[in-house]
């Protein structure tokens, strides 16, 4: 270990946080940083100089944070992901260090809505769904539970895109989040770092007579850091989310432009640019699949360089990496990482390629997030071998010793070598990530029990035969702290007073709210917060679509990402069946319902921008059709982020979790509803599993097939037409939906859409119709009896404890990481 002594530079005197400090705080940034007088100043400037206050209390504890990791020596942990779905950063950062009474009261004085202000803090929405979700709880988990950490991502300058409806069609927008700049972070000038692509590899032999590599890219652009902290509950430490921005070598081609080509002049700067311009940037076209590539290389090498040096910043040299190193890879996007380490250990650092790959393997760790063959990404290896030429030669390296071994270690078939091989020749020879992460990782594990329990016998069969000790389980969890004490501090107040703050710090405690879930005067209060939680719901849905809601019906939600197999075809076929009902049968006690649904659809996934307007056309004619007599109601909500998430989770009764069984990996929508007090509907899928088993099978309701009865009624060949004419309600809304009638403009708009339920129903819509159209009736009936609703839902909310993302991060540090 190096040994250069430092001056020690003490630790600054606690920050007085009285509320009338605090106010002469924000008066003092609103003049000298902001340069406004109180008197003129805009909410947009409020805002500025409460986040710029906050921040320097988070500043003290960071700095102590790092200071702390350097002086012990502790392992530290890197989680790579190429989403981070982070929200707005205020409330969080407030209520973590305990200030949201003291900053309330500073802000009130000074005559502004800490409410008001928060509003108008931009999302920074650098993730697509539950991924980035993910990340961004267990970034602040880990600075929970005390696990030092960085996470390494992209800082799009427009993230995922704003999501508006024209005449029920989903239009994309950009994402402006850094239109007006970020007060959290901090430009890290001497973090950066050149990134290479294309090019050659030539070959030389040392002074020593030793064979090197050396890559000469064609092109190269520099990555540049910004730090945002991540403040875990309490403030107790406060970890770092690095963010890489893509800048040129050289801005501008003066000869170019003093030549009068001014746009040409520019063009080393834009392509540049265009690496972290746009998350997730199409990739129909070959144009799109490099730059996605691109994008991936780009992060992956720049983390990676950052972590060397800061090693070799400790320590003398690269044996010792896995045991002061932990690198998580968040699905495949970063995969490529793995070559690349080898690369920068052989060819940077000296190291021989068996002793670099060794180092490697026991460095990463995998996390798998799907069993969708799709999603688990392949380059094809044309692409990848002229943009990543040294890492083409690294990947066929460490593929010929896993192979070499399979064969002659393990006796493995012709068909168990193409399995496991990271070239898949089933067709144009393509670099399979998942095979690549898998081989180069020494954990490999899954997000829910029945999702780890499926990988090892689907995807990763042949690997798993082949290491039998990888793969392991990490159920997946959200952060109690936004998804309860702030998103419903009405929830979370009635808690306090009914079992202490025990749960604050650890939310397994919930389980003591068990013994109110039958008290009628806590049911009682349970409701009435429920109820302005909906309040509140209504007035932004009417405010933004001038749809007016009941807060007294049922309001059934689904929000996610919009996907086949995550189903809401099968919900709004269901209303379509109950519509049918509710005009044929006005003589019966309807329950009123409102259907809410909110999610994008990727922009080149055609079957799912459908499916949203499908849910407009429908509600559009359910919502003005006068023999409804508001019984129900369909309101599809546009622009799902994880603002508008922290409004709606808090008002849903019901959580619509009907996944297709055996497709969806864990879910954590499913959870957060749960932990707010609503009732689930779903499949036994995913996460869905260890709900049942924590909450009880009389408080969630399950319908429909199980993963492996999906897979036997595959095999055995599926026949939907079948099942839909044995079930008239079902026949008569995919007729009505089919034939145009809530389509008149295009008769023949959804034609297709259903003719794949009737030809193969891959997704198992018509198979569980039945089943979930029956659950739905059940649920009805659970809630004309309003006592025993709630304390279903209250025991939901009671137990729900068990995932908290701090468990799961404990997990990965003590079975995975060895950290903390």
């Amino acid at each position: 270990m190096n040994t250069v002594s430092k001056p020690i530079i003490p630790s600054p005197a606690p920050r007085s946080s009285r509320p009338e400090i605090l106010a002469e705080e924000i008066i003092e940034r609103l003049t000298y940083r902001i340069g406004k007088d109180a008197k003129v100043a805009k909410p947009h400037d409020w805002l500025t100089a409460t986040i710029l206050v906050v921040r320097d209390r988070i500043i003290d504890r960071w700095m102590a944070s790092t200071r702390e990791v350097y002086a012990t020596g502790a392992k530290r942990v890197y989680y790579l992901s190429l989403e981070f779905l982070i929200g707005r950063l205020m409330r969080d950062a407030v209520s973590n260090l305990g200030l949201m009474e003291e900053v309330r009261d500073a802000l009130a004085s000074l005559g502004v809505d800490v409410n008001v202000i928060a509003g108008l803090e931009p999302d920074a929405a650098l993730g697509n769904g539950g991924l980035g979700r993910l990340a961004a709880c267990f970034m602040e988990s880990m600075a929970t539970v005390d696990v030092p950490a960085y996470g390494y991502g992209i800082r799009y300058v427009h993230g995922l895109f704003r999501q508006q409806l024209a005449d029920g069609w989903q239009v994309e927008l950009p994402e402006n989040w850094l239109a007006h700049g970020n007060p959290w972070e901090f430009e890290r000038r001497e973090s950066a770092y050149e990134i290479g692509f294309g090019g050659a590899v030539e070959f030389i032999t040392t002074h020593d007579d030793q064979p090197r590599y050396v890559w000469k890219p064609a092109e190269r652009v520099i990555a540049a850091a910004f730090d945002t902290p991540a403040v875990g509950w309490r403030g107790k430490r406060v970890n770092t989310l690095r963010l890489w921005s893509a800048q040129p070598i050289d801005p501008i081609l003066l000869d170019a432009f003093n030549a009068g080509d001014h746009i040409g002049a520019l063009r080393e700067s834009n392509k540049a640019e265009s690496l972290t311009r746009v998350l997730y940037p199409a990739d129909a076209t070959p144009a799109g699949q490099e730059l996605r590539l691109r994008q991936e290389f780009f992060f992956s090498s720049a983390s990676l360089q950052d972590i060397l040096r800061r090693h070799l910043q400790q320590y003398d040299d690269f044996t010792s990496l896995p045991d002061k190193v932990a690198i998580q890879l968040n699905d495949t996007h970063p995969a490529v990482s793995v070559a690349e380490l080898v690369r920068l250990l052989c060819d940077v650092h000296g190291m021989d390629f068996d002793q670099a790959w060794e180092i490697t393997r026991h460095t990463f760790s995998y996390t798998n997030h799907t069993l969708l063959p799709e999603a688990l990404e392949s380059w094809a290896v044309p692409l990848f071998e002229r943009l990543l030429p040294r890492h083409m030669q690294i990947i066929y390296a460490i593929n010929a010793k896993i192979l070499i071994d399979a064969r002659k270690g393990k006796n493995f078939s012709d068909a168990e070598i193409r399995s496991i091989s990271l070239i898949d020749e089933s067709g144009d020879r393509r670099v399979r990530m998942g095979n690549l992460a898998f081989v180069g990782s020494h954990s490999i594990n899954g997000v829910s029990a029945l999702h780890t329990d499926l990988m090892k016998v689907t995807v990763f069969a042949d690997l798993h035969k082949l290491y039998p000790n990888r793969i392991n389980n990490k159920t997946n969890g959200i952060t109690p702290r936004r998804w309860l004490q702030q998103c419903n501090p009405g929830l979370t107040g009635l808690i306090r007073e009914a079992i202490g703050d025990e749960f604050l710090d650890d939310a397994e405690k919930l389980r003591a709210l068990d013994v109110h879930s039958s008290d009628p005067a806590f049911q009682q209060k349970f409701a009435a917060i429920k109820r302005a939680n909906k309040v509140a719901l209504s007035n932004l849905v009417a405010s933004r679509m001038g749809v007016k809601l009941d807060p007294s019906a049922m309001f059934d939600i689904q929000i996610k990402r919009i996907h086949e197999y995550k189903r809401q075809l099968l919900n709004i076929i269901e209303a379509v069946a109950l519509y049918d009902q509710i005009r044929s049968h006005p003589e019966l006690d309807w329950v009123p319902r409102v259907k809410l649904f909110a999610g994008k659809a990727a922009p080149s996934y055609y079957n799912a921008k459908l499916i949203i307007k499908l849910i407009n056309d429908v509600s559009r004619t359910i919502n003005n059709d006068p023999s409804v007599r508001g019984l129900l109601k369909i309101v599809f909500v546009p622009n799902y982020n994880v603002s508008l998430a922290e409004v709606m989770v808090p008002a849903a009764d019901l959580s619509e979790q009907i996944s297709t069984a055996g497709m969806e990996a864990s879910g954590t929508g499913n959870m957060k509803f749960g932990l707010n007090g609503a009732l689930t509907i779903g499949t036994l899928d995913g996460a869905n599993v260890e709900m049942r088993d924590n909450v009880g099978e009389d408080n969630i309701v399950i319908f429909g097939l199980k993963a492996d009865e999906v897979s036997k009624v595959r095999s055995d060949g599926h026949n939907p037409r079948a099942i839909i004419e044995g079930s008239r309600e079902l026949a008569q809304a995919l007729a009505a939906i089919g034939s145009g009638v809530f389509s008149p403009d295009d008769r023949n708009r959804y034609t297709a859409l259903i003719d794949g339920i009737y030809s193969h129903d891959w997704f198992m819509v018509a198979a569980d119709f039945d089943a979930y159209a029956q659950a739905q009736r059940e649920v009805d009936q659970i809630w004309t009896n309003q006592s025993a609703w709630y304390t279903k839902t209250i025991n939901n909310t009671a137990r729900m404890g068990w995932f908290s993302s701090d468990r799961t991060i404990r997990q990965y540090a003590d079975e995975i990481w060895r950290a903390g």
